[in-house]
């Protein structure tokens, strides 16, 4: 089983060089501003503030580092706050992009989109982008308990059929204020990970 008490905030970084080398198994959180990714970390590992969350879009503006054992969970920043300057805004997708094409460890993506709209362009950009640099990844649809169980399912065949390699992902209902997807979340961790690597 997923130790999920073990683990704790290790650093934040806000450039690659900085980054200590991969020495385990990683998994990154990315989406769009405001989807939810500190939220979902704080509800996957059953932590009100392991990640710090922030009604203000674009607050995420580092790569942090939680680790579990020797595993690492990654925190990527938010894209797409229009109010960022240009050049902030340039400097975090760079940073994104220079994180998930690194030489790392990295198990999985967790592409977090929000349910109650359709992929945005961005959303699309990031999974083509995955799919290019053959990153495996997931999408949990975030905020799912604003929608009804009729309007999850049609929006699930909105995801299925406007992102990129939608027949072949694995979408993950998601909600960070009821709990749903965490089950499901859990057992995808514990399917790519041995037990014995959460209890290092």
């Amino acid at each position: 089983m997923l130790n999920i008490n073990l683990i704790a905030y290790e650093q934040s970084f806000g450039r690659i060089s900085q980054m200590p080398p991969s020495s385990g198994p990683e998994f990154a959180f990315v989406g769009r501003s405001n989807v939810g990714k500190s939220s979902m970390i704080n509800r996957v590992f059953n932590r009100k503030n392991l990640a710090r969350t922030s009604q203000v879009p674009g607050k995420t503006a580092t790569i942090n580092f939680y680790k579990l054992g020797q595993v690492r969970f990654v925190d990527l920043p938010g894209y797409g706050y229009a109010k960022l300057s240009k050049s902030e805004q340039a400097r975090l997708d760079g940073l994104i992009r220079d994180y998930l094409r690194a030489d790392r460890q990295l198990e999985l993506v967790f592409l977090l989109v929000d349910m109650r709209h359709s992929p945005s362009p961005l959303d699309k950009q990031m999974a083509d982008f995955l799919i290019d640099n053959e990153v495996p990844f997931v999408v949990p649809l975030t905020k799912a308990d604003k929608l009804s169980a009729r309007q999850q399912a049609l929006q699930l065949e909105v995801m299925t059929r406007e992102l990129p390699g939608g027949q072949d992902i694995t979408f993950i209902p998601f909600s960070s204020q009821t709990g749903l997807g965490v089950e499901a979340v859990h057992a995808v961790l514990e399917d790519i990970l041995s037990d014995e690597a959460f209890n290092i």
